[in-house]
């Protein structure tokens, strides 16, 4: 009886160990978490004062065409969560376009997705200041992998969240 428990609470601590290392090495390196939820609108003035006047959002940042008109926006809803708002076009129809997964090496992710068999283009900087690859799911959805550098604007504006 008493060597029965023994391996028994051998086979905990055992599983213990090993189990998180599993459920870890299946997770993405540096992975940080959901940074945006992405949308093209046809209502984009109409969209930015519902998300900044009603529920409260700030501006983070926009990038503007050189006619001034803008092309994407930052709404920031926490320090690490944004809404990005862009105008709906004839190459961009409205609705949820993507949403970006925070991670701290863009590169190491890509590897890892290849890895397992997920087409990945090559990182490249995007409007928003990040280093980015797209990827899709089995239903078409696209995932933005995002290195937010120090002088990212999505990055500065975490910084400075009060």
């Amino acid at each position: 009886m008493c060597r029965t428990t023994a391996i028994f609470a051998l086979g905990l601590v055992v599983g213990w160990a090993v189990n998180p290392g599993a459920a870890q090495d299946r997770r993405l390196p540096g992975m940080q978490g959901v940074n945006h939820l992405a949308f093209a609108t046809a209502k984009y003035d109409e969209m930015m004062r519902f998300y900044t006047e009603t529920l409260g959002f700030s501006e983070a940042f926009s990038r503007r065409d050189e006619s001034g008109r803008p092309t994407l926006t930052y709404l920031q809803a926490s320090r690490s969560t944004f809404v990005e708002l862009m105008p709906a076009g004839s190459n961009r129809p409205a609705g949820f376009t993507h949403f970006g997964l925070h991670v701290d090496d863009v590169r190491a992710v890509a590897a890892r997705l290849e890895e397992r068999g997920i087409k990945v283009g090559a990182p490249r900087t995007i409007g928003s200041g990040s280093l980015t690859v797209s990827v899709t799911d089995p239903e078409g959805n696209r995932l933005e992998l995002s290195e937010l550098p120090p002088d990212s604007p999505a990055r500065k504006a975490m910084e400075a969240w009060k």
